[in-house]
């Protein structure tokens, strides 16, 4: 019997030597049965996402695409919409978009760009997100924000997603997921990453505790809507392995946490395939999280868990 938030899973991935490694990244993802390919959105090392995820979008028939999200501050909502549209268009309706308020401090620092406080930048998200959707939307739209100014524009292609690709919004600080609750199709519960870089603060707030106090900003905010929502899950260590005690100490002591909180936390999976889809069964009961992301050195490793569950 299906569940009625059915698993899907997705692999973030970010890096390619040469086109044929990244076009046979997309291929077996989707192979493999991967829902969808993600992508960051960074200016250290890493392929461009609207680029490469246009070639992924070409290179297969099913897999969707995203990304994981796409950094308000660099990108004007109007050009986003834009680009997002045509690969919609381009790829048959396979996108979906991740939108940010910018975090990583790194990305500021190399650019110029003005690292404003958190209110004002998820302030610009928020104009950013309805002005996408006004854009994607038929005929023409106007929007006189305190950040942006569109005037009479006709957003031009129009995407095959009626009313425009999948939004997600993904955080882990009290104002993001609230925001992402009451406007992202996708809400994803993350580590809060509010010191701009994954330290100690951030590895914190991925505890089982930490996750529980996130849904429940997300269920008031959300209220009727909850049951609407995907609620997306990223992993950030995926190890499939038969000696699950023994790696769990190793990673854990590497993140600086005991290998109890480590295995009780919701971005990591360690153990067998069997062990692992128990835990995404758990998880999904206590927390909803139907959408699971791994990262791209899990692909191979963690297929028998998605062809195991994945729909149900």
């Amino acid at each position: 019997m299906t569940h009625p938030r059915p698993f899907r899973f997705g692999v973030m991935a970010a890096n390619a030597r040469s086109s044929s490694e990244w076009t046979d990244t997309a291929k077996k993802a989707e192979d493999l049965g991967y829902s969808t390919l993600l992508m960051p959105d960074h200016f250290g090392d890493q392929l461009a996402p609207i680029a490469a995820l246009s070639t992924a979008a070409a290179v297969t028939e099913t897999l969707r695409v995203g990304s994981l999200v796409f950094a308000n501050d660099f990108r004007h909502p109007a050009l986003l919409a834009k680009d997002t549209a045509t690969i919609d268009l381009l790829s048959d309706g396979r996108l979906e978009v991740g939108v940010g308020a910018g975090w990583m401090t790194d990305d500021y620092t190399w650019t110029g760009v003005e690292h404003d406080r958190p209110g004002v930048r998820i302030d610009r998200m928020i104009e950013s997100i309805e002005i996408l959707r006004g854009l994607w939307g038929q005929g023409a739209f106007s929007f006189d924000g305190d950040h942006y100014t569109i005037t009479e524009m006709d957003g031009q292609p129009k995407p095959v997603q009626a009313g425009g690709p999948p939004i997600v919004v993904g955080g882990g600080g009290k104002r993001v997921l609230s925001t992402a609750a009451r406007l992202a199709d996708i809400v994803g519960v993350n580590p809060n990453v509010g010191e701009g870089k994954v330290g100690p603060e951030a590895i914190a707030s991925m505890s089982a505790d930490a996750t529980e106090e996130k849904l429940g900003w997300v269920r008031d905010a959300a209220g009727d809507r909850f049951d609407d929502i995907e609620i997306s899950i990223l992993k950030f260590v995926t190890i499939v392995t038969d000696d699950r005690d023994e790696v769990a100490g190793k990673v854990g002591g590497a993140m600086g946490m005991d290998a109890d909180t480590l295995l009780a936390s919701p971005h990591t999976l360690v153990g067998s395939a069997d062990q692992i889809a128990e835990e995404l069964i758990a998880q999904r009961e206590r927390w909803q999280g139907s959408y699971v992301t791994v990262q791209s050195d899990a692909l191979e490793a963690f297929a028998p868990v998605v062809a195991a569950l994945a729909g149900t």
